[in-house]
């Protein structure tokens, strides 16, 4: 669909539920990336070490990086990525975690985007 109406930007919205079997590991993983990050000055390292040590979810959100699921695909620039991690109860046969089901968009932005 190339159209002039048709805007270059596109907004991906993935959601993700993933089960933490093992939070020290997530921990581990966490505290490996934040000491391997040369750019990260001192006092941002400590508060990034200190978030990743009290809270599973943070540590999570420090290893999932937006820039790195995109970075590699051929004919995109990343303009923009924000992303946040929390805590939630999952019933996986509650309509409210139906993927497929009402996402607040209608059929004509459905088919723009897909």
């Amino acid at each position: 669909m190339s159209t002039p109406e048709t805007s270059r930007f596109v907004r991906l919205r993935v959601e993700l539920v993933l089960e933490v079997e093992d939070a020290d590991e997530v921990t581990k993983a966490a505290l490996q990336r934040i000491a391997g990050d040369p750019e990260l000055p001192g006092e941002e390292r400590a508060h990034a070490e200190t978030a990743v040590t009290e809270d599973t979810a943070e540590a999570l959100a420090h290893l999932v990086d937006p820039f790195d699921l995109v970075g590699e695909v051929p004919g995109i620039e990343l303009q923009q990525a924000s992303w946040s991690s929390e805590y939630v109860s999952y019933d996986p046969d509650s309509p409210d975690w139906d993927l497929d089901g009402d996402d607040g968009l209608d059929d004509d932005e459905e088919d723009r985007i897909g």
